[in-house]
């Protein structure tokens, strides 16, 4: 008896194939985040943009990848996004901190994220928008400077100075040695208040309050931070902001199973 179908038949080892490329052109979009060009991601994965290009029509088509009109790059699309944080819904320290940042949120009504440390850098992994507010600032994913950021700084604080290096010496760079000095003098705030504010520091008129999350054996885990504009956190109110998130950090903290080094 004969198949008569005119549908051709894909065997499963070249299925197999074409999905580790199709997951290999998703990691890369990832590592060139935010977007990237066509030939660019073709040479990243070191493949004929031709066949990129085919398998990028394909993930825009299932909601993978996005394509800007304006630009032509590409970038992860909504149905990467929905994975990814359905992934990081797994880390406990996503799932300890949502509930406590809705309640900071609904509380102050300022912008308020989670921070985890990337392969980049300190990467948004989870925000509250303040309501009937434009977002401030970062978003989902964002990747913020570890020295030119209140979230970076906490990150350097706490981190092994192995974890941060090559990092701290790309930006150091770009400091002059005032600049230097007064970095360094904030870290050694950090580690003794366990919070830090910052005035216009990423973004002129765009204020934010840091603090560090830790689970069991002081290792940190994370930064919380609420971010807002100037004229909304004043410096009396930034203050009152400061300690209502630092008590937010030790709860997430102690339902984590940790706390902040009392000596660093």
């Amino acid at each position: 008896m004969t198949d008569d179908s005119s549908t051709p038949v894909v065997p499963r080892q070249q299925k197999v194939q074409s999905a580790e490329v199709g997951v290999g052109i998703l990691k890369a979009l990832a590592e060139l985040a935010p977007a990237t060009s066509l030939s660019k991601l073709a040479e990243y994965v070191d493949m004929p943009a031709s066949k990129v290009h085919r398998y990028l029509q394909a993930l825009v088509d299932s909601g993978f990848a996005e394509q800007d009109p304006m630009t032509s790059h590409y970038r992860l699309g909504r149905s990467a996004l929905q994975v990814g944080l359905a992934a990081l819904s797994q880390l406990d320290v996503l799932k300890v901190s949502a509930p406590e940042l809705i309640a900071l949120r609904d509380d102050i009504n300022e912008t308020c994220f989670l921070a985890v440390w990337g392969n980049k850098g300190p990467t948004v992994v989870y925000l509250e928008q303040s309501l009937g507010a434009v977002t401030l600032v970062t978003q989902i994913g964002s990747v913020l400077p570890l020295l030119g950021s209140s979230t970076g700084r906490v990150f350097d604080a706490f981190l092994s100075p192995a974890e941060t290096a090559l990092l701290r010496e790309a930006e150091s760079a770009h400091l002059n040695a005032k600049q230097l000095k007064e970095t360094d003098r904030h870290i050694k705030e950090i580690r003794s208040t366990g919070v830090h504010q910052i005035h216009g520091l990423l973004m002129a008129g765009v204020n934010a309050v840091s603090s560090p999350v830790f689970a069991m054996g002081h290792k940190l885990v994370g930064v919380v931070t609420v971010v807002g504009s100037a004229s909304a956190l004043t410096d009396e109110r930034q203050k009152a902001v400061a300690q209502k998130l630092l008590q937010t950090a030790q709860t997430i903290s102690a339902r984590m199973g940790g706390e902040m080094p009392k000596a660093y």
